[in-house]
């Protein structure tokens, strides 16, 4: 044990000093704002550079390749409710490989049910009655076609509204399982007038403006004139975008330079400053850079504070002796996640008078439930599946944070609150996605600092 503690020591201090000198020599340009405080929270970047990139993310990217994380059920032949459909993306890279049945652990098979809550007997919670009393005392519990459908619409009114984003029916027969560690996150070359309606509606219709209504694009020269809530809306807006396009440039497409190679999936430097460089960005780059850290900082506390309802998942498959073991591994990983020295603080949202509170909560709910819809809209069907997690990640930790009525204590409240499988597939995808963008700008400063210094000497 003593070693160990030496050798994270170690790399500790290997880390920092690592850190110092690339940001002393990128310093500028696209990294520029990142240092210090980051904007409506607590704690500095090179803190959670650090927490993320040396204790985080090495245990979280071991989780996510286990079956509970890497399949998940979606539906990507949904049209676009918003305007005519702008025709499938046809580039090779754009498709996705469903996952045939056969191909599943067990448990995913048919329509398997999620199960939750710590096993009594091998059994779940729902299944430990007495089976030796027979019919004695058995209550009639049938109820009439009629009623059933009533206490669904009853079901989906309550569950609607701390509901943050559109969820997939998983008993719908349009939705296919999908593998994805065969379909990982990267550029795909989806671009042009389809793409840029996308995030033009995100920003345009759907995101706040600082003089209320909707309106142009908000930016870091105006956003302090917003409220803590719209701040808050489009930093994690922005975040997400900046999130997805580092994922682009981290994983980007090289041709071969001659006719008898094969090109290369690696980081594009070039791609990189093209996005975030001031040059480039009508200098707004480094201030969506920056906006990754809070979206970071806001799905960390929402995973923090459900802990108590991850713990005592089974995150079942089937696969009793692989469960077992990815359920430690969540435990680890929640133990690190709650003890971040700063989390995001979200008791002071929606604090005001209980009224406008209300209604700002809401129209906040409205505003992101409206852009889970728009992924429907996205012409490459892996651009769509990844947004659709990402967003869905997102729009759970929101539920996480904001629902009503819901004290911390989630196990007691497991009747009050519950988060299907796609939810928590999607919030540890999504919030693996960001972990994976703070570690590969890490990576891009270094790489970035390594050529200044080059063309220096």
């Amino acid at each position: 044990m003593f070693v160990l503690h030496q050798y994270h020591a170690y790399l500790t201090i290997i880390y920092f000093l690592t850190n110092f000198i690339f940001t002393v020599q990128s310093n500028s340009g696209c990294f520029c704002k990142l240092e210090g405080r980051i904007d409506d929270c607590s704690c500095n970047i090179d803190t959670v550079d650090y927490f993320n990139n040396v204790k985080l993310y090495p245990i979280l990217r071991s989780i996510l390749v286990t079956d509970f994380f890497r399949y998940i059920k979606v539906n990507l032949n949904r049209g676009c409710p918003f305007w005519p459909d702008d025709g499938k993306c046809a580039i090779q890279d754009c498709s996705v490989k469903t996952c045939p049945e056969e191909q599943l652990p067990p448990g995913l098979k048919g329509n398997q049910q999620f199960r939750t809550g710590p096993e009594k007997n091998g059994k779940s919670n729902e299944e430990t009655c007495d089976e030796n009393h027979g019919e004695l005392g058995a209550v009639n519990q049938t109820i009439s076609e009629e009623n059933h459908e009533e206490f669904q619409r009853w079901q989906k009114h309550d569950d609607a509204i701390d509901t943050f984003c559109q969820m997939d029916d998983e008993n719908s027969a349009d939705l296919q399982y999908v593998d994805l560690l065969l379909n990982p996150e990267r550029y795909t070359g989806y671009k042009g007038p389809s793409a840029h309606r996308i995030w033009n509606s995100i920003y345009k219709e759907n995101c706040f403006r600082f003089d209320g209504g909707y309106g142009p694009y908000t930016t870091s020269k105006n956003l302090n004139a917003m409220c803590l809530e719209k701040r808050a809306f489009y930093r994690a807006i922005s975040g997400l975008h900046s999130s997805i396009s580092i994922h682009l440039c981290a994983e980007h497409y090289t041709r071969a330079k001659d006719c008898f190679s094969k090109g290369e999936w690696g980081p594009n430097t070039d791609e990189f400053k093209r996005r975030f460089d001031p040059e480039y960005s009508d200098g707004e780059g480094p201030q969506w850079l920056k906006n990754l850290y809070f979206i970071y900082l806001l799905e960390l506390r929402a995973i923090a504070k459900a802990a108590s309802y991850f713990e005592n998942e089974l995150f079942y498959t089937g696969n009793e002796g692989n469960d077992k073991e990815v359920q430690i591994a969540v435990k680890k990983f929640l133990e690190i996640a709650k003890s971040f020295p700063d989390h995001f603080d979200e008791k002071v949202m929606f604090s005001g008078k209980d009224k406008e509170a209300r209604k700002l909560k809401e129209e906040f709910r409205l505003h992101f439930l409206n852009i889970s819809r728009i992924m429907d809209c996205v012409g490459c069907d892996k651009c769509r599946l990844w947004g659709k997690i990402q967003v869905q990640g997102l729009g759970t930790a929101f539920k996480i944070l904001f629902s009503k009525d819901l004290s911390t204590n989630f196990t007691a409240n497991r009747k009050q609150f519950r988060l299907s499988r796609s939810e928590v597939v999607s919030l540890f995808n999504g919030f693996g996605r960001l972990s994976n963008s703070v570690y590969h700008l890490d990576k891009f400063r270094q790489i970035l600092g390594s050529s200044r210094k080059k063309l220096e000497l």
